[in-house]
């Protein structure tokens, strides 16, 4: 489309693209606001540079586009719970985001989108955040996989990523984490097209299938959604924004930086229960 507020600079062919002329801790006007969103259903995943917002106003920001999701178990800004802290540096034994995934899917309405505001990347470079196209992993995929999958439905649960990694095995035993079940293909609520929805970091099986099918299955098509050729990959600087589209990407935070901090806030807006409409 002919964009007329903002300026939209392609990342990759396939997904990612830059936006210029607009000011996020700003006054941001209507058409701005309608025209980033156009942005982020066409590429799935757009980006910001040299932005400064403070908690409120990347609160506000996100709130142009529903409501915020309170995540389920990680740590958020004081006084902030829609925030999440995003954080590693030399005492980190594992990461946020380290294994593809989508944002909080085990939940029964996951995540329409997350935006991202980089406060601190790390000094002596990394930590990018990569981000592939699930359209095209299920697009790609052959007629008859097509068909079978799209009668089937996934388990994607929270306990085996969010217990440990957060400390509620020692701190609170009887937390209960979100789980649910969702179609392996999802019809994108505003686009209408169909997207691969299993991912590496929840998913845990499929439910029509027994392990020894569905194991093979989702290894498969997590490879498959993994292709370098439906990703795009983007460094980080201090100011940096980034907000993608839970429903129809996945990403991956690289984390080759360690002993180095890197250090970020993330609001997450609320989304519906997925569907596939044939």
């Amino acid at each position: 489309m002919a964009y007329q507020s903002i300026e939209v600079r392609s990342l990759t062919p396939t997904i990612g693209a830059e936006i210029f002329g607009v000011d996020l801790g700003g006054a941001i006007s209507n058409r701005q606001i309608d025209e980033i969103h156009e942005a982020l259903l066409q590429h799935l995943v757009i980006f910001f540079r040299d932005q400064k917002m403070t908690p409120e106003q990347h609160k506000d920001f996100g709130r142009h586009f529903g409501k915020l999701h309170i995540h389920p178990a990680a740590p958020s800004l004081e006084n902030h719970p829609e925030i999440l802290v995003i954080k590693a540096d030399e005492n980190s034994k594992r990461v946020a985001g380290e294994v593809w995934h989508s944002d909080v899917s085990c939940d029964a309405e996951p995540p329409l989108g997350s935006i991202l505001y980089m406060h601190q990347p790390p000094s002596n470079g990394g930590g990018d955040t990569m981000f592939a196209n699930m359209y095209l992993a299920y697009e790609t995929l052959s007629e008859p996989m097509k068909r079978f999958l799209e009668g089937l439905t996934a388990v994607h649960d929270g306990e085996h990523v969010f217990r440990g990694r957060y400390n509620y095995a020692a701190n609170d035993p009887g937390k209960v984490f979100p789980r649910s079940e969702h179609p392996v293909v999802r019809t994108h609520p505003e686009t209408g097209r169909k997207a691969l929805y299993v991912n590496r970091g929840f998913t845990t099986h499929i439910k029509e299938l027994n392990r020894s099918e569905s194991d093979p299955l989702l290894a498969m098509l997590n490879d498959h959604a993994e292709t370098p050729e439906f990703q795009c990959r983007f460094k980080w600087q201090a100011g940096s924004v980034a907000f993608w589209d839970n429903r129809a990407a996945i990403h991956h935070a690289v984390w080759d930086y360690y002993p180095l901090t890197r250090f970020a806030h993330r609001v997450t807006i609320c989304g519906d229960r997925p569907f596939y409409k044939a």
